[in-house]
């Protein structure tokens, strides 16, 4: 089974950045399009960003513009950059593998004053 595990979030200002990562286990990850979705309290998980195989994106119009996702194959590893971030991006984000349905442990992020 894929195994994820996120990093990177954090308190921060408005306005500010954080580099979210998901590192996956496996050989062939490669193959797989990876997702970013986030739960902010007392509200439903929502997709935020995903990435192809062939490096296709996604992005929710929440998000779009200031949100990056990228992924490194060779460390098994995909990426969301976070730019201007907003009080309202503040959530539980959490990693997932489309195809298998793996999920991580998610990681908090918080954009406060």
């Amino acid at each position: 089974q894929v195994q994820l595990v996120e990093s990177g979030g954090g308190l921060v200002q408005p306005g500010g950045s954080l580099r979210l990562s998901c590192a996956a286990s496996g050989s062939i990850f490669s193959k797989y399009t990876m997702a970013w979705y986030r739960q902010a309290p007392g509200k439903q998980r929502d997709l935020v960003s995903s990435i192809t195989s062939g490096g296709s994106t996604y992005y929710s119009d929440s998000v779009k513009g200031r949100f990056t996702i990228s992924r490194d194959n060779a460390k098994n590893t995909v990426y969301l950059q976070m730019n201007s971030l907003k009080p309202e991006d503040t959530a539980l984000y959490y990693c997932t593998n489309l195809q298998t349905g793996s999920w991580g442990q998610g990681t908090q992020v918080t954009v406060s004053s």
